[in-house]
């Protein structure tokens, strides 16, 4: 029976692995490879790193760091969490795995706008699409910029674009928007244009993108999808941890889930959907796992 078993590679999962590994813990990290992380194509903002890093360089070198300390990844993706009395079965297809506690690190899976998967992809690559304003909204300083979305959650992540360029327009992702008098207004007063869709087809031309609304095509140096996110919480659901309404674990202090043993961190808790937030979430929830368990029966070398 390993000592805890971590479900996702991404930041929160890979930080959990090194403190884990470095605790003297047998630990074990399911990887099916779709770490949000990874689509990065530089973070600028992550401490460390002054010319930036990629995403999947990141996660390579903090899984390097994690074995070299006897952590150990298994490429699979987790079908069910069931506790049992004195830990959890972990199962990956007909596969058993037990551990005595369980940390959960699957994050989100964000909602992309109407683009064929290759042109998706490229234009992320080339920063002509992006999904964080936190991230990398300095990038897009005094630059033009579209926000698909409606709503307050659209209208909220096009004003926090305005505090980097005055050129921001909010394109509704269908045919027409939905907006109230209040949003309109704290739009109108920003200065942000805002413009109903279809929002398809969205392509590339050169170094620009250029999306298709109502009022014509519309051409920008980036656009960001304000679409919101799926979050991957189903494992914990199931097993019988609370959730928020749009699927956030709901945690302590100390990222310990309604269910004993079941911890989780990173995006599938909510937060700020940063590389450093997971980070600082799964340090806590590495040390208080090792304290449960040393609880439990004394650690000791």
């Amino acid at each position: 029976m390993d000592d805890c078993i971590i479900i996702g590679a991404g930041p929160a999962g890979l930080t959990a692995a090194i403190y884990l590994a470095r605790f003297h813990l047998s630990t074990r990290l399911f990887d099916c490879g779709s770490s949000r992380a990874a689509l990065i194509p530089r973070t600028q903002n992550h401490a460390g790193y002054p010319g930036g890093i990629k995403g999947s360089d990141l996660l390579t070198l903090m899984l390097e760091q994690a074995e070299s300390f006897g952590a150990r990844r298994e490429t699979a993706a987790v079908t069910a969490i069931v506790p049992i009395a004195d830990g959890f079965e972990v199962l990956v297809d007909d596969t058993i795995f037990r551990a005595r506690s369980v940390l959960l690190a699957t994050g989100v899976v964000n909602h992309r706008p109407d683009m064929p998967i290759a042109a998706h992809d490229d234009a992320l690559a080339r920063g002509l699409l992006r999904y964080c304003p936190i991230c990398d909204g300095y990038e897009v300083t005094d630059k033009r910029v579209g926000v698909i979305g409606t709503g307050d959650h659209g209208m909220r992540e096009a004003l926090f674009l305005r505090g980097f360029t005055t050129d921001v327009m909010l394109i509704a992702p269908g045919a027409t928007h939905d907006l109230d008098q209040q949003c309109r207004a704290r739009l109108d007063a920003a200065g942000i244009a805002y413009v109903d869709g279809p929002c398809a087809p969205i392509r590339i031309a050169g170094d620009e993108i250029i999306v298709t609304t109502a009022a014509g095509e519309q051409v920008f140096d980036s656009i960001y999808p304000a679409l919101g996110s799926h979050i991957r919480s189903e494992l914990a659901v199931a097993a019988g941890a609370r959730a928020s309404k749009d699927g956030c674990l709901e945690v302590d202090a100390h990222q310990r889930t309604s269910v004993p043993g079941l911890f989780a961190a990173g995006d599938v808790v909510k937060g700020l959907d940063q590389i450093s937030h997971a980070m600082g979430e799964a340090g806590v929830a590495a040390t208080t796992i090792r304290n449960l368990l040393d609880e439990q029966r004394p650690i000791r070398r």
